[in-house]
């Protein structure tokens, strides 16, 4: 990975009496070190991804410290690891995207919770959930119900979340349990400071070998019958323990209320910033965030720990429970533990908020005010919080009715340069000759293909699923179906589910696979098809691909059985049509994969732009491609635009009077992918595209040619 995370490794070495100061999600790996980790993986994914990033990058500290780290293939693979804390008193710790990443690692994680660890287990994962969110709106709380897990939802505040993290791995060990630490979008990008500690090495360690392996415990495998006596200790013992630690740990915080004793407010400890905020809004709050309202902030919410939330509501007139989606599994366990103990303080939450959707200050504005109205008399702060809600639906209703027609969508779209951009824009031509295809999309950058100008994708099951996913539609279509994934998908479950399974079955499949060399969604991290550095630094070109130095892809594909295959650079678009064509339209009956060869485009800027500045500054010829458009030549047709999509191929206004069309442009930005003239010569459009090239620091005939050209084109140009 290009991406440096230097200055984030070296915060890591910070100890006692130093102080650190950054996001909270590098506060959190700071705090796995503190607390003797031992060994740490995980599959990358937002918001969480610089855990494992920050780690890789340190691995030379790691090894000081005697820490494992492992870049793992997909999140089962990480999940599988914490079965080294089932016997030993080894702390582990994983990571991954939430809810898709907890998807995939259920099984394992099932198997984990059943026989229950020895050493502490803390998985962290990016609950990205909500408006901002790029998966599917689904919460973690329910694997931690349905296996037993604890669940902690730390307060978006430094110092309780490194907290959290000490505190885990001991609730994990105390209880057997393995612990989830749920971390949003906001709680991991929060910025602030927090007291270090010295970072622990582990007791066993890569540096500190364990001499023999434990003896065979039949009770510590997930396997009938045994697995009957799990599910009592889970109730009988676990949970107890996990509710006993929390308790006299004070692992919960109660914020005491300095005017409204009577009421209350149980919020889950990822939200506490913006109800402050939002109390704040409606007067219940002053500026440093002491509040009317006692407020029970649940850091974990699952187990709840019954007596705690009886006590804090038992005499109140009314209590409110702050739940971010649905279903409301804490409203729902809090009903029933008071129901039991005949507490008939009401409840309320999703009858005063949304039942989903993300809850930003506006939204728990709104609800807290609908709290209020009902239970605390008017004032003027409630009135002026009423007023801000009413004014903001004001403005928006006012630009709605101000718009002569909506605005038009603005979808996210592939990097300037993308080497993925010229393969959709293949498929559109391909699909002219053979018609319409059915294609299942995938998890990665080629899902913007599913975004204007090509709208392409009729299903996304998850990463690297693709090709299963259209075995139930293959056999009903009269035409070949199109399956798209990327490198990173394909090794991270496409391989087995997708390749092995249409082998196995000898299906008539079509798998177009993009080979950028990163699992680039997600960062541009390294896979096992990444060039590796010598590779790199013995390029003798830096500005060439690396991509087709390594042919691990093709190896294995090879080495299973698959007998058509075709690779092919992605911005040769007239031969990916061809290439696709002949996919889908060959005689050959079985899977036929077809290798879209392009390195992300990120990732060769990152390295080409230093070594072009350093040639610059020693004063180097270097040449730089740019693409244009010949504004005499534009027809105003734009179909280059709609079959490019580039943002660096836009519009503007036509120098000719007597043409109404805008022309089309290239603007700043271009990387001289060349996609434009590659579309134009591929769909033969108008040719109005020209190639430049751009000469720094250029030689003395060069000079003297340029300026014996540009006299000749001025004397031949009218007075």
């Amino acid at each position: 990975m290009e991406v440096s995370f230097s200055k984030e490794v070296e915060m890591l070495r910070l100890g006692a009496g130093d102080t650190f100061h950054g996001e909270g999600i590098l506060a959190i790996t700071k705090g796995l070190l503190q607390s003797g980790v031992a060994y740490v993986g995980g599959y990358q994914g937002a918001p969480v991804s610089h855990l494992l990033d920050v780690m890789v990058q340190g691995k030379a500290y790691m090894d000081e410290l005697g820490v494992h780290v492992e870049a793992c293939s997909n999140e089962a693979s990480a999940a599988a690891m914490l079965g080294a804390s089932i016997h030993y008193p080894l702390r582990g710790a994983v990571t991954w995207k939430s809810i898709v990443g907890t998807n995939v690692a259920a099984d394992a994680l099932s198997n984990l919770s059943s026989p229950g660890v020895t050493g502490g287990v803390l998985i962290v994962v990016g609950e990205d959930y909500g408006e901002g969110a790029s998966v599917i709106q689904e919460r973690t709380h329910a694997y931690a119900l349905k296996s037993s897990m604890c669940l902690l939802d730390p307060r978006p505040d430094l110092g309780v979340m490194v907290r959290m993290v000490e505190e885990g791995f001991r609730l994990s060990e105390s209880s057997n349990m393995p612990c989830l630490m749920e971390l949003r979008i906001r709680t991991c990008h929060v910025r602030g400071s927090f007291e270090c500690k010295d970072n622990v090495a582990p007791t066993v360690s890569t540096r500190s070998l364990m001499e023999e392996p434990a003896g065979f415990d039949y009770m510590r495998l997930a396997h009938p019958p045994v697995t009957f006596r799990h599910e009592k200790l889970k109730g009988d013992a676990r949970i107890p323990a996990a509710r006993s630690y929390i308790a006299e740990h004070g692992l919960n915080e109660l914020m005491p209320g300095r005017r409204h004793a009577d009421l209350g407010i149980v919020v889950q400890g990822g939200l506490y910033n913006a109800l402050i905020r939002s109390l704040q809004q409606q007067g219940l709050a002053d500026a440093f965030g002491e509040t009317d309202i006692p407020i029970l902030v649940l850091n974990v919410t699952y187990p709840l720990v019954p007596a705690q939330v009886a006590d804090f509501c038992v005499g109140k007139r009314a209590v409110l429970v702050v739940e971010e989606g649905q279903p409301e599994y804490i409203e729902q366990d809090i009903a029933t533990l008071l129901r039991r103990r005949d507490i008939q303080t009401p409840l309320h939450g999703k009858d005063m908020l949304p039942p989903a959707g993300e809850y930003g200050v506006e939204v728990l504005s709104a609800g807290i005010g609908a709290f209020a109205a009902k239970y605390i008399e008017p004032d003027e702060a409630s009135h002026s919080a009423q007023a801000w809600l009413a004014g903001n639906r004001e403005r928006r209703e006012a630009v709605a009715r101000s718009l002569s027609s909506p605005l038009p969508n603005r979808p996210p779209s592939f990097c300037v340069g993308c080497p993925e951009r010229p393969v959709f824009s293949a498929l559109k031509l391909a699909q002219q000759e053979t018609g319409p295809v059915h294609v299942a999309a995938d998890i990665g950058c080629h899902a913007f293909g599913t975004f204007e100008p090509f709208s392409m994708g009729h299903s996304i099951l998850g990463y690297g699923m693709s090709l299963a996913s259209r075995a139930g539609v293959a056999p009903m279509m009269n035409r070949r179906t199109l399956s798209i994934m990327g490198d990173g998908g394909f090794w991270h479950n496409g391989l087995l589910t997708g390749v092995q399974s249409a082998l196995f079955n000898g299906d008539d499949a079509v798998l177009l696979i993009f080979k950028n060399g990163y699992t680039s969604a997600t960062g541009t991290q390294d896979i096992i098809s990444t060039p590796d550095d010598e590779i790199k630094e013995r390029a003798e070109d830096k500005q060439q691909s690396l991509v087709d130095k390594n042919q691990t892809i093709e190896a294995t594909l090879k080495g299973l059985g698959v007998q058509w295959m075709r690779t092919v650079t992605t911005y040769d678009v007239e031969r990916m049509r061809r290439t696709l064509t002949e996919a889908l339209t060959s005689d050959f009956d079985g899977l036929k994969v077809v290798i879209a060869e392009g390195e992300c485009q990120l990732e060769r800027q990152r390295r080409i732009k230093p070594w072009i500045s350093s040639l610059l500054k020693k004063g180097e010829r270097v040449v730089r491609v740019k693409y244009g458009v010949d504004e005499d030549v534009c027809n105003g047709d734009h179909a280059c635009i709609r079959l490019s999509g580039c943002p660096t191929l836009t519009l503007r206004d036509n120098p000719d009077p007597l043409k109404v069309d805008p022309v089309a442009t290239v603007i700043d930005g271009c990387v001289g992918c060349g996609l434009c003239g590659a579309n134009a010569h591929a769909a033969t459009l108008c040719p109005s595209f020209y190639r430049a090239e751009v000469v720094q620091n250029p030689k003395w005939h060069e000079r003297l040619l340029h300026g014996l050209r540009g006299a000749f084109v001025r004397a031949l140009q009218p007075a």
